[in-house]
């Protein structure tokens, strides 16, 4: 196991994180398929287990302070994502890693569409 190629991938993910205000999936998910080899199910899972500390404390932090936090809508969605990220991980172990891996493609291919001629 290397684990300076694991910092190293936190390190970018964190800076990209401060930097965009990106979730960490767009970074580690694809990281931990196509470089160190985990499954879809294996990735999405590690990447959940990565953000349960207060992962974007410091930069969270720097952008209030800044007057660019909305703290009502940030407990609001932390609420929703709480009970929804239990849903959806329920649903995402009835399929298969390679139909789970397609369908985190078409999002993400959707999302870079989105953003790159959307108003």
């Amino acid at each position: 196991m290397n684990y300076f190629l694991y910092l190293l991938l936190g390190a970018i993910a964190g800076v990209l994180s401060g930097l965009f205000g990106i979730g960490g999936g767009i970074i580690l998910i694809p990281a931990l398929v196509f470089v160190f080899g985990l499954t879809q199910h294996q990735a999405q899972g590690t990447t959940l287990a990565i953000l349960l500390p207060p992962i974007g404390l410091l930069a969270a932090w720097r952008y209030w302070q800044a007057g660019n936090v909305n703290v009502t809508i940030a407990w609001l969605v932390c609420l929703g994502f709480f009970f929804g990220g239990l849903i959806g991980a329920n649903f995402a172990q009835g399929i298969n890693d390679l139909l789970l891996k397609r369908i985190f493609g078409v999002f993400l291919a959707f999302v870079a569409v989105e953003m790159i001629i959307g108003k």
